[in-house]
């Protein structure tokens, strides 16, 4: 079992930056590639970016490729998504999830105003 828990996220104005945080519980966080995922209003959920269990390589939709960036320190249990340079369209309902698996952050809102 792995418990993720989701903070940041919120309101922002079109061009800024937000940064996503997602703790892991549980089971080694390091053995496990991580994910997030977004789901919009109206829209199917999609797939955002991935990293792999060491960090070595990274992953990304082609909406928000150079504009997003997944990390993780496996020292804290934790994966990141900074987000920059964001766009209305943007605006989504954010999850993080264990890869291959169905253990599923919380949700956190994320509004793009413009």
């Amino acid at each position: 079992q792995v418990q993720l828990v989701q903070s940041g996220g919120g309101l922002v104005q079109t061009g800024g930056s937000l940064r996503l945080s997602c703790a892991a519980s549980g089971r080694t966080f390091s053995n496990y590639s991580m994910g997030w995922l977004r789901k919009a209003p109206g829209k199917e959920r999609e797939f955002v970016a991935r990293i792999t269990r060491g960090g070595g390589s990274t992953y990304y939709a082609d909406s928000v490729k150079g504009r997003f960036t997944i990390s993780r320190d496996n020292a804290k249990n934790t994966v990141y998504l900074q987000m920059n340079s964001l766009k209305p369209e943007d605006t989504a309902v954010y999850y993080c999830k264990v890869v291959g698996f169905a253990y599923w952050g919380q949700g956190t809102q994320v509004t793009v105003s413009s």
